[in-house]
Protein backbone atom coordinates (compact mmCIF):
# COMPACT_ATOMS: atom_id res chain seq x y z
CA UNK A 1 0.00 0.00 0.00
CA UNK A 2 1.32 3.03 -1.09
CA UNK A 3 0.87 5.98 1.14
CA UNK A 4 1.25 9.59 0.40
CA UNK A 5 3.53 10.70 3.28
CA UNK A 6 4.96 14.56 4.30
CA UNK A 7 7.93 14.34 1.70
CA UNK A 8 11.89 15.70 1.58
CA UNK A 9 14.18 15.72 -0.88
CA UNK A 10 16.98 12.88 -0.02
CA UNK A 11 20.50 13.19 -1.16
CA UNK A 12 20.62 11.40 -4.40
CA UNK A 13 23.35 8.96 -3.81
CA UNK A 14 21.67 8.11 -0.88
CA UNK A 15 18.41 7.45 -2.72
CA UNK A 16 20.09 5.28 -5.71
CA UNK A 17 21.68 3.25 -3.31
CA UNK A 18 18.27 2.26 -0.89
CA UNK A 19 16.48 1.69 -4.98
CA UNK A 20 19.26 -0.10 -6.08
CA UNK A 21 18.62 -2.76 -2.88
CA UNK A 22 15.64 -2.69 -3.11
CA UNK A 23 15.17 -3.91 -7.13
CA UNK A 24 17.73 -6.66 -6.21
CA UNK A 25 15.30 -7.19 -3.54
CA UNK A 26 12.51 -7.93 -5.61
CA UNK A 27 14.65 -9.83 -8.57
CA UNK A 28 15.80 -12.28 -5.94
CA UNK A 29 12.05 -12.71 -4.48
CA UNK A 30 11.69 -14.49 -7.32
CA UNK A 31 9.91 -18.04 -7.01
CA UNK A 32 9.77 -16.76 -2.95
CA UNK A 33 6.66 -16.75 -0.93
CA UNK A 34 6.47 -13.12 -0.97
CA UNK A 35 7.72 -12.61 -5.01
CA UNK A 36 6.08 -9.67 -7.17
CA UNK A 37 6.53 -7.76 -10.14
CA UNK A 38 5.47 -3.90 -10.50
CA UNK A 39 3.42 -2.33 -13.14
CA UNK A 40 4.21 1.92 -12.93
CA UNK A 41 1.20 2.98 -14.69
CA UNK A 42 2.30 7.01 -15.95
CA UNK A 43 0.19 9.36 -16.83
CA UNK A 44 -0.14 13.13 -17.01
CA UNK A 45 -0.38 16.46 -18.64
CA UNK A 46 1.85 17.15 -21.36
CA UNK A 47 5.50 19.10 -20.48
CA UNK A 48 5.03 18.24 -17.17
CA UNK A 49 8.13 16.12 -17.26
CA UNK A 50 6.89 12.61 -16.91
CA UNK A 51 9.86 11.91 -19.34
CA UNK A 52 12.53 13.39 -17.69
CA UNK A 53 11.52 11.55 -14.72
CA UNK A 54 11.80 8.25 -15.62
CA UNK A 55 15.11 8.85 -17.45
CA UNK A 56 16.27 10.07 -14.13
CA UNK A 57 14.79 7.03 -12.37
CA UNK A 58 16.53 5.16 -15.03
CA UNK A 59 19.78 6.59 -13.95
CA UNK A 60 19.36 5.91 -10.57
CA UNK A 61 18.61 2.63 -10.76
CA UNK A 62 19.82 -0.85 -12.57
CA UNK A 63 18.73 -0.09 -15.94
CA UNK A 64 19.22 -3.71 -17.38
CA UNK A 65 16.58 -4.53 -14.84
CA UNK A 66 14.14 -1.82 -15.94
CA UNK A 67 11.59 -1.79 -18.51
CA UNK A 68 9.81 0.91 -20.41
CA UNK A 69 6.73 0.59 -22.31
CA UNK A 70 6.24 4.00 -24.36
CA UNK A 71 3.57 4.33 -26.77
CA UNK A 72 1.23 6.63 -28.35
CA UNK A 73 -2.20 6.16 -26.96
CA UNK A 74 -4.23 3.96 -28.61
CA UNK A 75 -7.98 4.70 -29.27
CA UNK A 76 -10.25 1.37 -28.04
CA UNK A 77 -11.43 -0.49 -30.71
CA UNK A 78 -15.10 -2.48 -30.55
CA UNK A 79 -12.74 -5.85 -31.41
CA UNK A 80 -10.44 -5.54 -28.50
CA UNK A 81 -10.56 -5.24 -25.08
CA UNK A 82 -8.86 -2.38 -23.38
CA UNK A 83 -6.10 -4.39 -21.16
CA UNK A 84 -5.09 -6.60 -24.52
CA UNK A 85 -2.51 -4.05 -26.19
CA UNK A 86 -0.56 -4.45 -22.58
CA UNK A 87 -1.16 -8.23 -21.60
CA UNK A 88 2.21 -9.23 -22.93
CA UNK A 89 4.04 -6.79 -21.56
CA UNK A 90 2.77 -7.35 -17.92
CA UNK A 91 5.55 -8.10 -15.92
CA UNK A 92 7.00 -11.83 -14.24
CA UNK A 93 7.89 -12.07 -10.79
CA UNK A 94 10.90 -9.61 -10.08
CA UNK A 95 10.43 -7.58 -12.73
CA UNK A 96 9.60 -3.53 -13.00
CA UNK A 97 7.45 -2.16 -16.00
CA UNK A 98 6.59 1.35 -16.93
CA UNK A 99 3.77 2.00 -18.87
CA UNK A 100 3.86 5.67 -20.85
CA UNK A 101 1.10 4.52 -22.88
CA UNK A 102 -1.43 2.27 -20.99
CA UNK A 103 -5.32 2.15 -20.56
CA UNK A 104 -5.91 5.04 -18.67
CA UNK A 105 -3.98 6.94 -21.33
CA UNK A 106 -5.98 5.16 -24.20
CA UNK A 107 -9.35 6.40 -22.16
CA UNK A 108 -8.26 9.89 -22.38
CA UNK A 109 -8.07 9.75 -25.58
CA UNK A 110 -10.44 8.12 -26.68
CA UNK A 111 -12.64 10.10 -24.91
CA UNK A 112 -11.37 13.41 -26.73
CA UNK A 113 -11.47 11.76 -30.11
CA UNK A 114 -14.74 10.10 -30.61
CA UNK A 115 -17.06 12.10 -33.03
CA UNK A 116 -19.88 11.97 -30.46
CA UNK A 117 -19.48 12.96 -26.41
CA UNK A 118 -18.35 9.98 -24.76
CA UNK A 119 -21.05 9.21 -21.76
CA UNK A 120 -20.03 9.32 -18.61
CA UNK A 121 -21.58 6.64 -17.51
CA UNK A 122 -19.72 4.30 -20.20
CA UNK A 123 -16.29 6.30 -18.96
CA UNK A 124 -16.49 5.42 -15.22
CA UNK A 125 -17.89 1.67 -16.14
CA UNK A 126 -14.51 2.18 -18.18
CA UNK A 127 -12.78 2.56 -14.83
CA UNK A 128 -14.64 0.21 -13.07
CA UNK A 129 -13.60 -2.42 -15.37
CA UNK A 130 -9.54 -1.42 -14.97
CA UNK A 131 -9.57 -0.95 -11.41
CA UNK A 132 -11.21 -4.48 -11.44
CA UNK A 133 -8.56 -5.89 -13.99
CA UNK A 134 -5.65 -4.05 -11.71
CA UNK A 135 -7.24 -5.80 -8.66
CA UNK A 136 -6.95 -9.20 -10.47
CA UNK A 137 -3.31 -8.59 -11.39
CA UNK A 138 -2.61 -7.27 -7.90
CA UNK A 139 -4.46 -10.94 -6.27
CA UNK A 140 -1.80 -12.82 -8.56
CA UNK A 141 1.15 -11.10 -7.31
CA UNK A 142 1.65 -8.19 -9.82
CA UNK A 143 1.53 -4.74 -7.91
CA UNK A 144 0.01 -1.67 -9.68
CA UNK A 145 0.82 1.71 -8.92
CA UNK A 146 -1.00 4.90 -10.82
CA UNK A 147 1.14 8.23 -10.91
CA UNK A 148 -0.23 11.39 -12.35
CA UNK A 149 1.82 14.54 -13.06
CA UNK A 150 0.24 17.58 -12.53
CA UNK A 151 0.44 21.01 -13.90
CA UNK A 152 -1.40 24.14 -13.80
CA UNK A 153 -2.47 25.64 -16.76
CA UNK A 154 -0.45 28.67 -16.22
CA UNK A 155 2.62 26.33 -16.31
CA UNK A 156 1.74 24.49 -19.30
CA UNK A 157 1.36 28.01 -21.23
CA UNK A 158 4.68 28.86 -20.03
CA UNK A 159 6.52 26.07 -21.03
CA UNK A 160 4.96 25.80 -24.26
CA UNK A 161 5.92 29.38 -24.81
CA UNK A 162 9.46 28.31 -24.31
CA UNK A 163 9.07 25.42 -26.81
CA UNK A 164 12.11 25.65 -29.58
CA UNK A 165 10.33 25.73 -33.51
CA UNK A 166 11.49 22.16 -33.82
CA UNK A 167 8.96 20.86 -31.07
CA UNK A 168 6.28 22.61 -31.68
CA UNK A 169 4.32 19.26 -31.80
CA UNK A 170 3.90 19.61 -28.63
CA UNK A 171 1.04 22.09 -29.18
CA UNK A 172 -1.23 19.52 -30.64
CA UNK A 173 0.22 15.81 -29.17
CA UNK A 174 -2.23 13.07 -29.10
CA UNK A 175 -5.22 14.67 -30.26
CA UNK A 176 -5.06 17.65 -28.08
CA UNK A 177 -4.83 20.93 -28.48
CA UNK A 178 -2.51 22.20 -25.26
CA UNK A 179 -3.61 25.63 -26.17
CA UNK A 180 -7.03 25.29 -25.61
CA UNK A 181 -8.09 25.89 -22.05
CA UNK A 182 -11.36 24.36 -22.80
CA UNK A 183 -9.48 21.09 -23.64
CA UNK A 184 -7.16 21.51 -20.63
CA UNK A 185 -9.97 21.76 -18.22
CA UNK A 186 -11.97 18.87 -19.93
CA UNK A 187 -9.14 16.69 -19.19
CA UNK A 188 -8.62 17.48 -15.99
CA UNK A 189 -12.40 16.79 -15.42
CA UNK A 190 -12.31 12.86 -17.03
CA UNK A 191 -9.15 12.59 -15.23
CA UNK A 192 -10.35 12.99 -11.98
CA UNK A 193 -13.18 10.57 -12.27
CA UNK A 194 -10.59 8.19 -11.94
CA UNK A 195 -7.41 9.49 -10.10
CA UNK A 196 -9.09 9.20 -6.47
CA UNK A 197 -6.75 6.29 -6.09
CA UNK A 198 -3.32 7.56 -7.95
CA UNK A 199 -0.65 9.36 -6.55
CA UNK A 200 -0.55 12.61 -7.41
CA UNK A 201 2.33 14.73 -8.54
CA UNK A 202 2.65 18.83 -8.79
CA UNK A 203 5.76 19.40 -11.46
CA UNK A 204 6.42 22.68 -11.15
CA UNK A 205 9.98 22.20 -9.67
CA UNK A 206 11.77 19.32 -11.27
CA UNK A 207 13.92 18.33 -8.75
CA UNK A 208 11.14 17.17 -6.53
CA UNK A 209 8.85 16.06 -9.34
CA UNK A 210 11.61 14.13 -9.99
CA UNK A 211 12.42 12.91 -6.48
CA UNK A 212 9.06 12.28 -5.47
CA UNK A 213 8.40 9.75 -8.36
CA UNK A 214 11.11 8.07 -7.60
CA UNK A 215 10.38 7.56 -3.71
CA UNK A 216 7.19 6.11 -4.27
CA UNK A 217 8.62 3.84 -6.80
CA UNK A 218 11.11 3.26 -4.09
CA UNK A 219 7.85 2.41 -1.13
CA UNK A 220 6.57 0.26 -3.60
CA UNK A 221 9.31 -1.79 -4.43
CA UNK A 222 10.13 -2.07 -1.10
CA UNK A 223 6.51 -3.28 -0.14
CA UNK A 224 6.96 -7.32 -0.42
CA UNK A 225 4.63 -8.67 1.82
CA UNK A 226 4.31 -12.69 2.41
CA UNK A 227 1.56 -13.90 0.02
CA UNK A 228 -1.37 -14.75 2.06
CA UNK A 229 -3.34 -17.14 0.34
CA UNK A 230 -4.90 -19.38 3.19
CA UNK A 231 -8.18 -18.40 4.71
CA UNK A 232 -10.34 -19.65 1.93
CA UNK A 233 -14.44 -19.54 2.54
CA UNK A 234 -16.49 -22.13 3.13
CA UNK A 235 -17.19 -23.59 0.41
CA UNK A 236 -20.94 -25.05 -0.91
CA UNK A 237 -20.03 -27.77 -3.10
CA UNK A 238 -22.34 -27.71 -6.15
CA UNK A 239 -24.91 -30.93 -7.18
CA UNK A 240 -23.03 -32.73 -10.00
CA UNK A 241 -25.75 -32.30 -13.02
CA UNK A 242 -27.15 -36.07 -13.53
CA UNK A 243 -25.44 -35.86 -17.36
CA UNK A 244 -21.85 -35.43 -16.05
CA UNK A 245 -22.94 -39.12 -14.02
CA UNK A 246 -24.98 -40.80 -16.27
CA UNK A 247 -24.04 -39.99 -19.69
CA UNK A 248 -25.89 -41.56 -22.64
CA UNK A 249 -24.75 -45.07 -24.38
CA UNK A 250 -26.78 -45.02 -27.28
CA UNK A 251 -24.40 -45.43 -30.48
CA UNK A 252 -25.35 -43.62 -33.60
CA UNK A 253 -26.00 -45.28 -37.07
CA UNK A 254 -22.88 -44.79 -39.13
CA UNK A 255 -24.90 -44.03 -42.57
CA UNK A 256 -26.90 -41.54 -40.52
CA UNK A 257 -23.71 -40.20 -38.67
CA UNK A 258 -21.54 -39.83 -41.87
CA UNK A 259 -24.21 -38.58 -43.83
CA UNK A 260 -24.93 -35.60 -41.09
CA UNK A 261 -21.22 -35.04 -40.75
CA UNK A 262 -20.45 -33.90 -44.26
CA UNK A 263 -23.15 -31.03 -43.82
CA UNK A 264 -22.39 -30.27 -40.38
CA UNK A 265 -18.59 -29.83 -41.32
CA UNK A 266 -19.68 -27.40 -44.63
CA UNK A 267 -22.28 -25.81 -42.21
CA UNK A 268 -19.89 -24.52 -39.50
CA UNK A 269 -16.70 -23.85 -41.59
CA UNK A 270 -19.06 -21.51 -43.81
CA UNK A 271 -20.49 -19.70 -40.74
CA UNK A 272 -17.31 -19.49 -38.84
CA UNK A 273 -15.44 -18.46 -42.01
CA UNK A 274 -18.17 -15.65 -42.84
CA UNK A 275 -19.00 -14.06 -39.33
CA UNK A 276 -17.53 -11.09 -38.36
CA UNK A 277 -16.80 -11.51 -34.93
CA UNK A 278 -13.63 -13.62 -33.43
CA UNK A 279 -14.73 -16.83 -32.35
CA UNK A 280 -12.69 -18.90 -29.70
CA UNK A 281 -13.86 -22.75 -28.91
CA UNK A 282 -13.50 -23.60 -25.85
CA UNK A 283 -12.97 -27.77 -25.26
CA UNK A 284 -12.48 -28.99 -21.43
CA UNK A 285 -13.32 -32.55 -19.94
CA UNK A 286 -12.53 -35.65 -18.75
CA UNK A 287 -9.70 -37.40 -20.51
CA UNK A 288 -10.14 -39.44 -23.66
CA UNK A 289 -13.56 -38.07 -23.88
CA UNK A 290 -13.32 -36.73 -27.63
CA UNK A 291 -12.05 -33.51 -27.73
CA UNK A 292 -8.99 -34.08 -30.32
CA UNK A 293 -11.73 -36.13 -32.86
CA UNK A 294 -14.02 -33.19 -32.00
CA UNK A 295 -11.46 -30.26 -32.86
CA UNK A 296 -10.40 -32.46 -36.10
CA UNK A 297 -14.11 -32.06 -37.62
CA UNK A 298 -14.82 -28.59 -36.89
CA UNK A 299 -11.30 -27.52 -39.11
CA UNK A 300 -11.90 -30.69 -41.35
CA UNK A 301 -13.41 -28.02 -44.01
CA UNK A 302 -11.20 -24.89 -42.95
CA UNK A 303 -8.03 -23.52 -44.46
CA UNK A 304 -5.27 -24.04 -41.63
CA UNK A 305 -4.81 -20.07 -42.56
CA UNK A 306 -7.90 -19.54 -41.11
CA UNK A 307 -7.63 -20.85 -37.99
CA UNK A 308 -5.54 -21.44 -34.69
CA UNK A 309 -5.59 -24.27 -32.23
CA UNK A 310 -3.61 -24.25 -28.69
CA UNK A 311 -2.97 -27.36 -26.72
CA UNK A 312 -2.91 -26.59 -22.90
CA UNK A 313 -0.93 -28.23 -20.84
CA UNK A 314 0.87 -27.58 -17.50
CA UNK A 315 2.43 -24.33 -17.47
CA UNK A 316 6.42 -23.65 -17.99
CA UNK A 317 8.26 -22.27 -14.71
CA UNK A 318 8.74 -18.75 -16.71
CA UNK A 319 4.54 -18.59 -17.22
CA UNK A 320 4.33 -19.80 -13.54
CA UNK A 321 5.92 -16.27 -12.37
CA UNK A 322 3.03 -14.45 -13.98
CA UNK A 323 -0.65 -13.99 -13.02
CA UNK A 324 -1.95 -17.31 -14.35
CA UNK A 325 -4.34 -15.75 -17.45
CA UNK A 326 -1.27 -14.40 -18.51
CA UNK A 327 -0.42 -17.21 -21.28
CA UNK A 328 -3.77 -17.51 -22.41
CA UNK A 329 -3.72 -13.24 -23.05
CA UNK A 330 -0.86 -13.77 -25.19
CA UNK A 331 -2.44 -16.31 -26.76
CA UNK A 332 -5.30 -14.15 -28.02
CA UNK A 333 -2.26 -11.52 -29.92
CA UNK A 334 -2.54 -14.21 -32.26
CA UNK A 335 -3.90 -13.17 -36.03
CA UNK A 336 -6.48 -15.78 -36.71
CA UNK A 337 -10.70 -14.95 -36.39
CA UNK A 338 -10.99 -18.49 -35.23
CA UNK A 339 -9.24 -19.62 -31.50
CA UNK A 340 -9.82 -23.35 -31.13
CA UNK A 341 -8.49 -24.37 -27.09
CA UNK A 342 -7.92 -27.62 -26.28
CA UNK A 343 -7.79 -27.74 -22.54
CA UNK A 344 -8.25 -23.74 -21.46
CA UNK A 345 -7.62 -21.24 -18.04
CA UNK A 346 -10.35 -23.44 -16.41
CA UNK A 347 -7.33 -25.86 -15.64
CA UNK A 348 -6.99 -23.30 -12.47
CA UNK A 349 -10.36 -24.83 -11.41
CA UNK A 350 -10.06 -28.06 -12.21
CA UNK A 351 -6.52 -29.34 -12.09
CA UNK A 352 -5.18 -27.08 -10.01
CA UNK A 353 -7.93 -27.43 -7.59
CA UNK A 354 -7.81 -31.16 -7.52
CA UNK A 355 -4.35 -31.61 -7.81
CA UNK A 356 -3.24 -29.17 -5.07
CA UNK A 357 -1.42 -26.54 -7.40
CA UNK A 358 -3.72 -23.51 -6.58
CA UNK A 359 -4.45 -22.97 -2.78
CA UNK A 360 -8.24 -22.93 -1.91
CA UNK A 361 -8.34 -19.33 -1.90
CA UNK A 362 -6.99 -19.47 -5.26
CA UNK A 363 -9.34 -21.45 -7.05
CA UNK A 364 -12.43 -20.05 -5.55
CA UNK A 365 -11.09 -16.67 -6.34
CA UNK A 366 -10.79 -17.76 -10.30
CA UNK A 367 -14.50 -18.30 -11.34
CA UNK A 368 -14.94 -14.28 -10.85
CA UNK A 369 -11.75 -13.51 -12.67
CA UNK A 370 -12.59 -15.99 -15.05
CA UNK A 371 -16.04 -14.38 -15.87
CA UNK A 372 -14.61 -11.22 -15.55
CA UNK A 373 -12.03 -12.08 -18.46
CA UNK A 374 -14.73 -13.68 -20.77
CA UNK A 375 -17.54 -10.69 -20.26
CA UNK A 376 -14.61 -8.52 -21.57
CA UNK A 377 -13.81 -10.79 -24.29
CA UNK A 378 -17.95 -11.13 -25.18
CA UNK A 379 -18.17 -7.18 -25.23
CA UNK A 380 -15.46 -6.97 -27.85
CA UNK A 381 -17.15 -8.90 -30.57
CA UNK A 382 -15.47 -11.98 -29.16
CA UNK A 383 -18.08 -14.88 -29.52
CA UNK A 384 -17.09 -17.98 -26.75
CA UNK A 385 -18.45 -21.64 -27.18
CA UNK A 386 -17.50 -23.58 -24.61
CA UNK A 387 -17.75 -27.31 -24.31
CA UNK A 388 -17.59 -30.17 -21.65
CA UNK A 389 -17.59 -33.52 -22.83
CA UNK A 390 -18.50 -36.59 -20.46
CA UNK A 391 -18.22 -39.48 -20.39
CA UNK A 392 -18.68 -42.80 -18.07
CA UNK A 393 -15.54 -44.42 -15.98
CA UNK A 394 -15.95 -47.45 -17.96
CA UNK A 395 -15.89 -45.87 -21.70
CA UNK A 396 -12.61 -44.00 -20.52
CA UNK A 397 -10.99 -47.16 -19.29
CA UNK A 398 -12.09 -48.79 -23.17
CA UNK A 399 -10.83 -45.96 -24.85
CA UNK A 400 -7.30 -46.18 -22.73
CA UNK A 401 -7.35 -49.90 -23.43
CA UNK A 402 -7.89 -48.73 -26.89
CA UNK A 403 -5.21 -46.39 -27.54
CA UNK A 404 -2.51 -48.45 -25.82
CA UNK A 405 -3.10 -51.07 -28.66
CA UNK A 406 -2.98 -48.42 -31.39
CA UNK A 407 0.31 -47.67 -32.24
CA UNK A 408 -0.44 -44.21 -33.65
CA UNK A 409 -2.45 -43.04 -30.46
CA UNK A 410 -0.09 -44.46 -27.79
CA UNK A 411 1.32 -41.21 -27.05
CA UNK A 412 -1.98 -39.82 -25.70
CA UNK A 413 -2.03 -42.22 -22.91
CA UNK A 414 0.42 -40.77 -19.66
CA UNK A 415 0.71 -42.04 -16.30
CA UNK A 416 -1.03 -38.66 -15.04
CA UNK A 417 -3.73 -40.06 -16.94
CA UNK A 418 -4.41 -43.15 -15.51
CA UNK A 419 -3.40 -41.42 -12.23
CA UNK A 420 -6.25 -39.10 -12.84
CA UNK A 421 -8.69 -42.11 -13.00
CA UNK A 422 -8.17 -42.28 -8.68
CA UNK A 423 -9.47 -38.70 -8.61
CA UNK A 424 -12.59 -39.25 -11.08
CA UNK A 425 -15.09 -38.24 -7.81
CA UNK A 426 -12.86 -34.77 -6.96
CA UNK A 427 -12.85 -34.05 -10.94
CA UNK A 428 -16.58 -34.50 -10.76
CA UNK A 429 -16.93 -32.12 -7.60
CA UNK A 430 -14.59 -29.70 -9.62
CA UNK A 431 -16.60 -29.72 -13.27
CA UNK A 432 -20.17 -29.45 -11.29
CA UNK A 433 -18.59 -25.80 -9.67
CA UNK A 434 -17.01 -24.88 -12.68
CA UNK A 435 -20.53 -25.51 -14.48
CA UNK A 436 -22.42 -23.75 -11.84
CA UNK A 437 -20.33 -20.74 -11.58
CA UNK A 438 -18.98 -19.45 -15.20
CA UNK A 439 -22.23 -20.55 -17.11
CA UNK A 440 -22.93 -16.95 -18.29
CA UNK A 441 -25.62 -15.24 -21.03
CA UNK A 442 -22.73 -14.50 -22.89
CA UNK A 443 -19.85 -17.13 -22.66
CA UNK A 444 -22.53 -20.53 -21.64
CA UNK A 445 -21.86 -24.13 -21.44
CA UNK A 446 -22.32 -27.14 -23.74
CA UNK A 447 -22.34 -30.11 -21.51
CA UNK A 448 -22.21 -33.09 -23.86
CA UNK A 449 -22.64 -36.32 -22.12
CA UNK A 450 -22.10 -39.45 -24.24
CA UNK A 451 -20.36 -42.19 -24.02
CA UNK A 452 -20.57 -42.54 -28.07
CA UNK A 453 -17.87 -40.44 -29.77
CA UNK A 454 -19.96 -40.02 -32.84
CA UNK A 455 -22.96 -38.52 -31.17
CA UNK A 456 -20.80 -36.54 -29.47
CA UNK A 457 -19.46 -35.24 -32.51
CA UNK A 458 -22.31 -34.41 -34.20
CA UNK A 459 -23.59 -32.60 -30.92
CA UNK A 460 -20.87 -30.65 -30.72
CA UNK A 461 -21.07 -29.13 -34.74
CA UNK A 462 -24.80 -28.36 -33.80
CA UNK A 463 -24.19 -26.71 -30.57
CA UNK A 464 -21.47 -24.64 -32.65
CA UNK A 465 -23.70 -23.93 -35.65
CA UNK A 466 -26.50 -23.02 -33.34
CA UNK A 467 -24.90 -20.07 -30.85
CA UNK A 468 -23.44 -18.66 -33.89
CA UNK A 469 -26.69 -17.97 -35.68
CA UNK A 470 -28.56 -17.49 -32.48
CA UNK A 471 -25.68 -14.95 -31.47
CA UNK A 472 -25.73 -13.68 -34.97
CA UNK A 473 -29.71 -13.18 -34.92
Amino acid sequence: MIEQHKFELMDAEQLTLKLIEAQYTLKNSRGTDHAKSLVVIVSGIELAGKGEAVKQLREWLDPRYLQVKADIPNLFTQKQSFWQPYAPFIPAEGEIQIMFGNWYSDLLATANHVSEPFDVYLFDDYVERMRAFEQDLKNNHCDVIKIWFDLSWKSLQKRLDHLAPAEQRWHKLHGLNWRNKKQYDNLQRLRQRFTRDWIIIDCEDAAVRDQKFAQYVLQALRHLPKHYENGADLWQQAQIPEALLHPRHAPTDQADYKKRLKKLTNKVAAALRNDQRRIIICFEGMDAAGKGGAIKRIVKKLDPREYSIFTISAPEKFQLRHPYLWRFWNNLQDKSNILIFDRTWYGRVLVERVEGFATAKQWQRAYAEINRFEKDLSDNQTLLIKFWLAISKDEQALRFQSREQTAHKRFKITDEDRRNRSKWPEYLDAAADMLALTDTDYAPWHVIATDDKYTARLEILTAILAQLLAADG
